[in-house]
């Protein structure tokens, strides 16, 4: 059967969908082409916005990439489309990081909420209550990073002090480190500046009694930058695991982090990402399962909770104009 051409309002909508997805300090490290005769949208590292001292590697490159794509699932599967998705296409292109034809109608529909989420979901760095989350929504976190072949586990009182000590040690190496601390702050911009990087209204508190161990943004400046706030005696922590440490595993990790934020959103909590420790190899191997319990590799530390909105970040418009009658072109 032949599938429909996709319009240009389709096409714009499941690009805005794919962009509106989190990524490491806002770096939006992708882009976009647009295969009008399959069709399908490719989705390629943006190499020049990755984080050569935070992220030497790119693994926090290919979640950023990983979360767009969930998004764009979504998207697809709310206009009627199937994405059928090919993780790393084609091994002699490294920067094709996966290729999505959209199909006829979808074979089986996204959970309800998820898509209206997609648009609401932001990080909150601002301090939560200490309300319990409600019987049964941590299964249905847990399976939705199932769904996407990832572990999510909630760590108990002893696991959770574990995860901040690390944490916590890998925050004060960051702002140690002159490259990392500067590479950094780089990122902190005003939105009228840039439609990349963090601004200073989304940045949140410091908190005082040094409980949470929140990003600095702005190292070695860090009192003139950053309030101090109390904030929730007991954190909510979550870890986002995988099998394996391959790229294919880190991009199916986003997928898994983004489905598992679409959900906590649309239940409404807020979420942030704690993901310092996993910037350092010794920490980030402190982090991972011993081989008694199966070993498994952190992809992400999530801190979840009820509390006030995040303040919105910016967002690149991930096409150009088209011509007359011609379809959007992504930006390269």
């Amino acid at each position: 059967m032949v599938t429909a051409v996709l319009d240009v309002t389709t096409l714009r909508t499941l690009l805005s969908a794919a962009a509106a997805a989190p990524s490491i300090h806002n770096t939006q490290p992708w882009r976009f082409r647009f295969d009008p005769h399959a069709p399908a949208l490719e989705i390629r590292a943006a190499a020049d916005r990755g984080l050569r001292h935070i992220d030497p590697a790119g693994r926090a490159l290919h979640l950023s990439v990983g979360c767009a794509l969930l998004n764009l699932r979504i998207a697809a599967a709310h206009s009627g489309r199937e994405p059928a998705v090919r993780l790393l296409p084609r091994p002699d292109d490294p920067g094709l990081l996966a290729r999505v034809r959209l199909g006829g109608p979808p074979h089986s529909p996204e959970p309800t909420g998820l898509y209206d989420a997609l648009w609401r979901r932001r990080s909150s760095r601002l301090p939560y209550t200490d309300r319990r989350l409600p019987t049964g929504l941590p299964a249905e976190l847990v399976e939705a990073a199932l769904t996407e072949g990832a572990g999510l586990v909630l760590p108990d009182a002893d696991g959770t002090d574990r995860l901040l000590r690390l944490t916590w040690e890998g925050e004060q190496r960051n702002r140690v480190d002159a490259d990392r601390a500067e590479e950094s702050r780089r990122w902190l911009r005003a939105p009228y500046v840039s439609a990349l990087g963090i601004p200073p209204t989304a940045v949140g508190p410091q908190d005082y009694r040094e409980r949470l161990p929140m990003r600095d943004f702005g190292a070695h400046r860090r009192t003139a930058a950053l309030p101090a706030r109390s904030f929730e005696v007991r954190p909510r922590l979550a870890v986002l695991t995988t099998q394996h440490d391959r790229r294919a595993d880190w991009l199916r990790a986003g997928q898994a982090l983004e489905r598992v934020l679409l959900v906590a959103t649309a239940h409404g909590l807020r979420a942030s990402l704690l993901h310092q420790a996993l910037e350092w190899p010794d920490l980030r191997t402190e982090l991972t399962s011993p081989p008694e319990q199966g070993r498994r590799h952190v992809q992400m530390v999530l801190r979840l909770g009820y509390g006030p909105e995040g303040a919105a970040t910016p967002r690149r418009t991930v096409w150009r104009l088209p011509a007359q009658g011609s379809p959007p072109r992504p930006q390269p």
